[in-house]
């Protein structure tokens, strides 16, 4: 290309034609200059916080009533998803001492470090010294931003027009019927002002078939299986899985997401680095793996997962998706909904039931045949790419070489049999990864020796061997196997056994909880009668109201549910049923609710997004603590009840912590991204196929949403870059790298950013008067003297922080003062879990949806954590600046002795403050929203509920600890 065609950006440093420069350059200063702030306020907020400040802004943040405050500013935002692997920018970071050495004969001084500062460990093929990095300037990625790709200019094509497409794209989406889809053309015919060419139905169907070969098609294949000597045929849809992901490696938008090289992480407490984990690559399988391929090679690692989905309303039609998505990819991005997220690559064939052969052990073989083969087909493409390797040719124009591996099969128990080839449930060692004996599955604390797919195949020969099948069966049943070939064998380094990995969704919240837990619990209720069952449905009714919790009118009678609300229940049902079993007249009971305490704690470690050395520790010991308290609920009761506590579920807590050492945290091999995926393909064989051979067409349909996806990226992104776009409009995400983890808080008010680093005010009233709050608070004792209080609390908040007061006389707010009322409250913090900005959206109001709605907070004061009741969220003015101030009712009292019960059910317990105690806080006091509900067993006191979230689960285990 000419010279005089390129130009190269001063911010990044890299070259570009000319055409678009102008739009990069301006996006690439944009976030150089973002950037730099970032870092300055970072390191300011860093700075107050090591030095106890309160101020933020021009003006400091006003305290609560007694003195200064920690502001919980939250500059720090630890963004995991922006880890990009950016190994060809310059190095960025501190290179440790154990990183390149010294030159010979120089000393090297032991570094200094700062609490936070990562350490960045790379896998000795990545070439690339151990770093250490400064807490901010990690999270936000080391070396300059990538690049942003140059756009395809007709990224529409085959369609003939844009115009073409996004009709296509409207029909495909709003489900037109043939006829239906023609009147529109039709009409657009009639009234088109750009290029439009459809012509009919039969047109725009020609366009999605000549454009399928975009992304990577499906294909169709027969599976060939004998039975009885007989060969069975089935069919086999799937599209490549290597072509597939080389489809993520080659996209100038999702490939610069990728990570290639495992990396050990760490950070500095003060003494030590203590190491943290997270996703796949920041485990150990990911590093072990990578040191048994060429040094120059790189892993491609592959997430699958298979199970039945129900399609028809009473389940008489199913399908057997099977789903991939790439451990190399952020879970931001790998868990989403764009084109890096996971994809349909497979649908398995169903054996239909034989009422003569349903059941017996040759016909059972037969179906785990058929799976396997079916599934053989879909690893074959990757089969001679784990022993020799393939290059690639990614989105930069590097050619790497990847060797690829399955690092993580994500299923429920019954499908990790079919996987593992295993007997389940009636086997005499029924779990997938270890070699437990059925009558020891309720023990998750002995170690028994684990499954590897070398002895599996050793043992397999060697019954095959035998000339009887007494012999065979003697051999095979000895670790519960099948007679039959794993698909998995076929892949170098892939060892089903580790591959397996625990499913919180199947093996906890609808296994442990819902179905055994929760009916045991439901038991004892029914035994003391409907006074208690009531008395329990009523605690749910009246617990406030949270984001991101289901909310209950009665739970006793739950029978069937999904495993997110079972989850949102064993949260709430020990602060609802503590009152109701007494350790004295109930022990079994009320021993059982402290098994379910002791399980959510458990739960709790076993849902956290990021672990260390220390909380895979402690969750260890929940899990020991569990285990000791079911052994004695399970003596206990054993002369009255004939339930078994031998099941798989149970015992498959044992591998759970050992499964984040190996791949990363849960979320990574939930099902629960997965079995969301259902849904749709519910929906399109309810709207988009006519019942008979339906999987060809809802596969054809899933196809065409992929390339309509791919298709609408690419156009957004050409918008981005042509067009005049404004700036907010340009920084948008684009859709290729969505997140599935943001809630639809379809009814958030819009907000103002009073505080722009902590907190944003929402749903503003009128201005008021001191004299009409006053009036209008009659007989409510926590606004008497509202403005006396106020003017005290203003003048000792400005002497306490050395604010200067307005023309150096005290405050003296006057009755006919104006206020400002805001009803809503956006509350930013650091969560102690990944150390990334979360947010909690508040209410103090009247009115919010039919009922008055008061949230709580954990506020932080001169002497410490402090609980408290929103009241009133305001701002005043003072002199020349607006001052944001909330009344609060404060959780503070002493509480006395506590009961025994705060010790075995973990309890903390406060206690409310006559409303004549209400106090002034600054709104910048607020820690973060917190759910508090009523002991109606001790009058005015309060449970703080430590379970509505995993960062509040950490904070009280750090109060409880100081």
């Amino acid at each position: 290309m000419p010279a005089d065609s390129q130009r190269c950006c001063d911010y990044c440093g890299r070259s570009f034609h000319r055409q678009g420069f102008r739009t990069h350059e301006k996006a690439c200063q944009r976030r150089s200059e973002q950037r730099g702030e970032d870092l300055e306020l970072a390191r300011v907020i860093r700075q107050e916080r090591e030095q106890g400040s309160v101020f933020a802004g021009v003006h400091p943040s006003i305290s609560g009533s007694t003195s200064s405050i920690n502001n919980r500013s939250e500059g720090d935002d630890f963004d995991f998803d922006n880890q990009i692997d950016y190994q060809h920018d310059a190095d960025v970071g501190q290179t440790d001492s154990d990183g390149d050495p010294p030159p010979s004969g120089s000393t090297s001084p032991a570094p200094q470090h700062d609490i936070d500062d990562i350490k960045v460990e790379y896998h000795p093929s990545s070439g690339i010294p151990t770093k250490v990095y400064r807490f901010e300037d990690y999270g936000r990625g080391p070396g300059a931003p990538p690049a942003v790709p140059e756009a395809d200019p007709i990224p529409w094509q085959p369609f003939r027009t844009r115009m073409d497409f996004e009709v296509a794209e409207l029909a495909h989406d709003a489900g037109l019927s043939h006829e239906q889809l023609d009147r529109l053309i039709r009409l657009i015919h009639r009234s088109r002002t750009e290029l439009f060419t459809l012509k009919n139905r039969k047109d725009v169907r020609d366009m999605w078939d000549a454009a399928s070969f975009k992304m990577t098609p499906f294909t169709k294949e027969e599976v060939i299986v004998p039975f009885r000597g007989v060969d069975q045929t089935f069919p086999l849809f799937h599209r490549s899985l290597w072509d597939w992901v080389t489809d993520l490696l080659q996209d100038p938008q999702v490939g610069p997401n990728f990570v290639f090289d495992a990396q050990r992480l760490s950070k500095f407490n003060g003494e030590n680095f203590v190491r943290f984990i997270h996703e796949p690559w920041t485990a150990n399988a990911f590093w072990e793996y990578q040191s048994k391929i060429p040094s120059d090679a790189k892993p491609l690692a592959f997430i699958l997962y298979a199970d039945k989905a129900k399609l028809s309303s009473f389940g008489h039609a199913k399908g057997y998706p099977v789903v991939a998505r790439c451990a190399n990819l952020p879970i931001g991005i790998r868990n989403g909904e764009g084109l890096g997220g996971g994809r349909i690559v497979g649908w398995l064939p169903i054996v239909k039931e034989d009422k003569q052969h349903s059941g017996k052990p040759a016909f059972v073989n037969f179906k785990n045949a058929v799976w396997h083969a079916s599934f053989l087909k879909i690893l074959d493409c990757l089969a001679p790419l784990s022993r020799l390797g393939s290059a690639i040719k990614c989105w930069d124009d590097i050619i790497r070489v990847f060797y690829p591996i399955v690092l993580i099969l994500s299923a429920d128990y019954e499908e990790q049999a079919v996987m593992a080839l295993i007997r389940g449930l009636m086997g005499k060692f029924p779990c997938p990864v270890c070699l437990v004996p059925r009558d020891e599955l309720s023990n998750t604390l002995k170690v028994f020796p684990l499954r590897t797919c070398t002895e599996t195949k050793a043992l397999l020969a060697r019954a095959r061997e035998c000339t009887t099948l007494a012999a065979r069966e003697q051999i095979l049943s000895s670790q519960s196997l099948r007679d039959v070939d794993s698909s998995f064998g076929v892949l170098e380094h892939t060892d089903i056994h580790r591959a397996l990995s625990h499913d919180k969704l199947h093996f906890n919240d609808e296994g442990l909880f819902s179905d055994h837990k929760w009916p045991e619990l439901q038991k004892w209720v029914e035994c003391l009668g409907r006074q208690a069952a009531v008395q329990i449905d009523s605690f749910f009714q009246s617990i406030p109201r949270w984001r991101n919790l289901n909310h209950f009118d009665q739970v006793i009678s739950v029978s069937f549910s999904d495993g997110t609300k079972y989850e949102d229940i064993s949260k709430l049902i020990v602060f609802a049923a503590h009152t109701v079993f007494d350790r004295d007249t109930d022990p079994e009971a009320y021993l059982l609710l402290r098994c379910i305490r002791s399980y959510v704690e458990f739960n709790m470690y076993a849902s956290l997004e990021v672990h260390t050395e220390d909380t895979i520790n402690n969750g260890r010991e929940a899990l020991s603590k569990l285990t000791g308290l079911m052994d004695k609920y399970i003596e206990d009761t054993a002369e009255m009840s004939e339930k078994s506590w031998n099941f798989p579920k149970k015992h498959l807590s044992a591998h759970l912590f050992d499964d984040i050492e190996a791949k990363g945290v849960s979320r990574n091999y939930s099902t629960k991204p997965n079995e969301k995926m259902h849904g749709p393909l519910k929906d399109a064989y309810q709207d988009r196929t006519n019942f008979k051979n339906f999987a060809e067409q809802i596969l054809r349909y899933n196809h065409d949403s992929l390339i309509a996806e791919y298709i609408r990226n690419k156009l957004d992104h050409l918008d981005s870059q042509n067009l005049s776009i404004s700036d907010d409009l340009e920084d948008q995400p684009d859709t290729a790298l969505q997140e599935t983890d943001n809630p639809d808080d379809t009814d958030i008010d819009s907000t103002e950013p009073t505080d722009a680093q902590h907190f944003s005010l929402g749903s503003k009233q009128a201005a008021m008067s001191f004299t009409l709050i006053e009036a209008g608070s009659l007989g409510n004792p926590a606004f008497e003297r509202f403005r006396i209080k106020l003017n005290d609390f203003l003048n000792h908040a400005f002497a306490a922080n050395s604010i200067p007061f307005p023309g150096g006389r005290r405050i003296q707010l006057v009755a006919s003062d104006m206020i400002m009322e805001y009803r809503f409250l956006k509350v930013n913090f650091e969560s102690l879990v990944d150390w990334r900005v979360s947010t909690d959206y508040l209410r103090c109001t009247p009115m919010f949806h039919g009922s008055p709605r008061y949230d709580c907070v954990i506020l932080q004061t001169d002497t410490g954590i402090i609980f408290g009741k929103l009241m009133l969220i305001f701002t005043c003015t003072v002199g020349d600046v607006q001052y944001p101030v909330t009344l609060v009712l404060p959780y503070d009292r002493p509480v006395g002795i506590c009961p025994r019960k705060d010790k075995d059910f973990q309890f903390w317990r406060v206690k409310r403050k006559p409303r004549a105690s209400a106090e002034f806080f600054s709104v910048h006091s607020i820690v973060r929203g917190c759910m508090i509900v009523e002991d109606v067993s001790r009058p005015d006191e309060f449970l703080i509920v430590d379970t509505i979230d995993t960062d509040m689960f950490l904070r009280m285990q750090d109060i409880r600890s100081q």
